[in-house]
Protein backbone atom coordinates (compact mmCIF):
# COMPACT_ATOMS: atom_id res chain seq x y z
CA UNK A 1 0.00 0.00 0.00
CA UNK A 2 1.36 3.40 -1.00
CA UNK A 3 0.87 6.30 1.42
CA UNK A 4 -0.29 9.72 0.28
CA UNK A 5 2.28 12.36 1.32
CA UNK A 6 0.88 15.61 2.67
CA UNK A 7 1.65 18.43 5.08
CA UNK A 8 -1.27 18.85 7.49
CA UNK A 9 -2.35 22.04 9.27
CA UNK A 10 -3.22 20.88 12.80
CA UNK A 11 -3.63 24.30 14.39
CA UNK A 12 -6.53 24.16 16.88
CA UNK A 13 -7.23 20.53 15.94
CA UNK A 14 -7.89 18.15 18.83
CA UNK A 15 -5.16 15.51 19.14
CA UNK A 16 -4.83 12.66 21.64
CA UNK A 17 -1.60 10.99 22.70
CA UNK A 18 -1.87 7.86 24.83
CA UNK A 19 1.38 7.36 26.72
CA UNK A 20 3.75 9.56 28.66
CA UNK A 21 7.21 8.08 28.05
CA UNK A 22 10.03 9.33 25.88
CA UNK A 23 8.44 8.19 22.61
CA UNK A 24 5.18 9.89 23.56
CA UNK A 25 7.14 12.99 24.58
CA UNK A 26 8.56 13.31 21.06
CA UNK A 27 5.10 12.89 19.54
CA UNK A 28 3.60 15.48 21.90
CA UNK A 29 6.38 17.96 21.19
CA UNK A 30 5.82 17.65 17.46
CA UNK A 31 2.10 18.27 17.84
CA UNK A 32 2.64 21.29 20.08
CA UNK A 33 4.90 22.82 17.44
CA UNK A 34 1.95 22.83 15.03
CA UNK A 35 -0.43 24.62 17.39
CA UNK A 36 -2.59 21.54 17.94
CA UNK A 37 -4.80 21.16 21.01
CA UNK A 38 -3.20 18.19 22.73
CA UNK A 39 -4.66 15.83 25.34
CA UNK A 40 -2.44 13.20 26.94
CA UNK A 41 -3.60 10.10 28.81
CA UNK A 42 -1.02 8.24 30.91
CA UNK A 43 -0.60 7.14 34.53
CA UNK A 44 3.05 8.30 34.47
CA UNK A 45 4.93 10.88 32.41
CA UNK A 46 8.41 12.20 31.71
CA UNK A 47 9.43 15.47 33.36
CA UNK A 48 8.96 17.29 30.05
CA UNK A 49 5.38 16.09 29.69
CA UNK A 50 4.71 17.07 33.31
CA UNK A 51 6.12 20.54 32.66
CA UNK A 52 3.87 20.99 29.60
CA UNK A 53 0.89 20.07 31.76
CA UNK A 54 1.92 22.47 34.52
CA UNK A 55 2.29 25.24 31.94
CA UNK A 56 -1.19 24.33 30.60
CA UNK A 57 0.19 23.64 27.15
CA UNK A 58 -1.48 20.23 27.22
CA UNK A 59 -4.39 18.61 29.05
CA UNK A 60 -3.05 15.65 31.02
CA UNK A 61 -5.16 12.83 32.48
CA UNK A 62 -2.99 10.80 34.86
CA UNK A 63 -4.82 7.49 34.51
CA UNK A 64 -5.09 4.47 32.21
CA UNK A 65 -6.68 4.81 28.78
CA UNK A 66 -10.42 4.28 28.33
CA UNK A 67 -12.07 3.98 24.88
CA UNK A 68 -14.10 7.17 25.35
CA UNK A 69 -10.84 9.17 25.37
CA UNK A 70 -10.69 9.11 21.56
CA UNK A 71 -14.17 10.54 21.04
CA UNK A 72 -13.34 14.14 20.08
CA UNK A 73 -9.86 13.62 18.63
CA UNK A 74 -9.00 14.23 14.99
CA UNK A 75 -5.55 12.66 15.40
CA UNK A 76 -4.85 9.79 17.81
CA UNK A 77 -1.37 8.50 18.66
CA UNK A 78 -0.88 5.34 20.70
CA UNK A 79 2.63 5.61 22.14
CA UNK A 80 2.77 3.34 25.17
CA UNK A 81 5.18 0.45 25.76
CA UNK A 82 2.24 -1.94 26.23
CA UNK A 83 1.06 -3.52 22.95
CA UNK A 84 -2.30 -4.37 24.51
CA UNK A 85 -3.01 -0.74 25.34
CA UNK A 86 -1.90 0.41 21.90
CA UNK A 87 -4.21 -2.16 20.29
CA UNK A 88 -7.08 -1.01 22.51
CA UNK A 89 -6.52 2.58 21.33
CA UNK A 90 -6.60 1.45 17.71
CA UNK A 91 -9.81 -0.51 18.23
CA UNK A 92 -11.51 2.45 19.94
CA UNK A 93 -10.98 4.75 16.94
CA UNK A 94 -13.45 5.24 14.11
CA UNK A 95 -12.74 5.29 10.36
CA UNK A 96 -12.94 9.11 10.37
CA UNK A 97 -9.95 9.47 12.70
CA UNK A 98 -6.26 9.55 11.84
CA UNK A 99 -4.47 6.94 13.97
CA UNK A 100 -0.78 6.23 14.55
CA UNK A 101 0.30 3.22 16.61
CA UNK A 102 4.03 3.27 17.34
CA UNK A 103 5.88 0.20 16.06
CA UNK A 104 2.73 -1.12 14.34
CA UNK A 105 2.60 0.35 10.83
CA UNK A 106 -0.08 -2.18 9.91
CA UNK A 107 -2.44 -0.46 12.37
CA UNK A 108 -1.65 3.10 11.27
CA UNK A 109 -3.74 5.32 9.02
CA UNK A 110 -0.76 7.70 8.97
CA UNK A 111 2.92 7.51 9.86
CA UNK A 112 5.19 10.28 11.14
CA UNK A 113 8.19 10.87 8.84
CA UNK A 114 11.70 11.74 9.87
CA UNK A 115 12.04 15.47 9.18
CA UNK A 116 14.82 17.92 8.39
CA UNK A 117 13.70 21.43 9.34
CA UNK A 118 15.32 24.64 8.21
CA UNK A 119 12.97 27.46 9.15
CA UNK A 120 9.86 27.06 7.01
CA UNK A 121 11.56 24.47 4.82
CA UNK A 122 10.76 20.89 5.75
CA UNK A 123 12.12 17.75 4.10
CA UNK A 124 10.25 14.62 5.15
CA UNK A 125 11.60 11.07 4.77
CA UNK A 126 9.32 8.09 5.13
CA UNK A 127 9.72 4.34 4.72
CA UNK A 128 6.04 3.73 5.42
CA UNK A 129 6.89 2.90 9.02
CA UNK A 130 8.83 -0.21 7.98
CA UNK A 131 12.39 0.97 8.55
CA UNK A 132 12.76 3.99 10.87
CA UNK A 133 16.52 3.39 11.02
CA UNK A 134 16.89 4.06 7.31
CA UNK A 135 14.76 7.19 7.58
CA UNK A 136 17.01 8.49 10.38
CA UNK A 137 20.13 7.70 8.36
CA UNK A 138 18.80 9.61 5.37
CA UNK A 139 17.80 12.51 7.63
CA UNK A 140 21.36 12.82 8.92
CA UNK A 141 22.66 12.88 5.36
CA UNK A 142 20.18 15.57 4.36
CA UNK A 143 21.04 17.64 7.45
CA UNK A 144 24.63 17.76 6.19
CA UNK A 145 23.51 18.60 2.65
CA UNK A 146 21.05 21.33 3.64
CA UNK A 147 22.65 23.53 6.29
CA UNK A 148 21.05 26.16 8.56
CA UNK A 149 21.41 28.80 5.82
CA UNK A 150 18.40 27.25 4.11
CA UNK A 151 16.15 28.68 6.81
CA UNK A 152 17.12 32.26 5.93
CA UNK A 153 17.19 31.41 2.22
CA UNK A 154 13.63 30.06 2.35
CA UNK A 155 12.45 33.18 4.19
CA UNK A 156 14.20 35.40 1.61
CA UNK A 157 12.57 33.57 -1.31
CA UNK A 158 9.16 33.79 0.37
CA UNK A 159 9.49 37.53 0.91
CA UNK A 160 10.66 38.04 -2.68
CA UNK A 161 7.79 35.98 -4.06
CA UNK A 162 5.27 38.07 -2.12
CA UNK A 163 6.92 41.22 -3.42
CA UNK A 164 6.88 40.03 -7.03
CA UNK A 165 3.24 38.93 -6.84
CA UNK A 166 2.28 42.36 -5.51
CA UNK A 167 3.84 44.17 -8.49
CA UNK A 168 1.13 43.18 -10.94
CA UNK A 169 3.54 41.71 -13.48
CA UNK A 170 2.30 39.47 -16.25
CA UNK A 171 2.85 35.73 -16.01
CA UNK A 172 5.93 35.71 -18.23
CA UNK A 173 7.59 38.43 -16.16
CA UNK A 174 6.72 36.73 -12.87
CA UNK A 175 8.14 33.42 -14.03
CA UNK A 176 11.33 35.06 -15.26
CA UNK A 177 11.95 36.98 -12.03
CA UNK A 178 11.16 34.05 -9.72
CA UNK A 179 13.33 31.69 -11.78
CA UNK A 180 16.29 34.08 -11.62
CA UNK A 181 15.91 34.48 -7.85
CA UNK A 182 16.45 30.72 -7.52
CA UNK A 183 19.96 31.08 -8.92
CA UNK A 184 22.58 29.61 -6.57
CA UNK A 185 24.30 32.95 -6.07
CA UNK A 186 21.47 34.08 -3.78
CA UNK A 187 21.94 30.96 -1.63
CA UNK A 188 25.69 31.49 -1.54
CA UNK A 189 25.30 35.10 -0.40
CA UNK A 190 22.86 33.95 2.28
CA UNK A 191 25.30 31.31 3.54
CA UNK A 192 28.14 33.87 3.59
CA UNK A 193 26.06 36.40 5.51
CA UNK A 194 26.14 38.85 2.61
CA UNK A 195 22.44 39.57 2.86
CA UNK A 196 22.74 43.23 1.86
CA UNK A 197 24.45 42.26 -1.39
CA UNK A 198 21.84 39.53 -1.94
CA UNK A 199 18.93 41.90 -1.42
CA UNK A 200 20.43 44.55 -3.68
CA UNK A 201 20.92 42.01 -6.45
CA UNK A 202 17.35 40.78 -5.99
CA UNK A 203 16.04 44.32 -6.45
CA UNK A 204 18.15 44.66 -9.60
CA UNK A 205 16.67 41.42 -10.96
CA UNK A 206 13.16 42.71 -10.31
CA UNK A 207 13.93 46.00 -12.06
CA UNK A 208 15.52 44.33 -15.09
CA UNK A 209 13.12 41.44 -15.65
CA UNK A 210 10.01 43.21 -14.45
CA UNK A 211 10.14 45.95 -17.06
CA UNK A 212 7.09 46.35 -19.34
Amino acid sequence: MRLYPMMANLRDKRCLVVGGGHVAERKIGGLLNTGAVVTVVSPACTPAVDSWAEAERITLHRRPFVPDDVRDAVVVIAATDDPRVNLAVHRACGPHQWVNVVDRPDLCTFTVPSVVERGDMQIAISTGGHNPGLAKKLRRQLEERFGPEYGDYTAFLGAMRDRVLALGLNETQRRAVLAELLDDRFLQWTAAGETERRDQEAEQVIRNLGKP
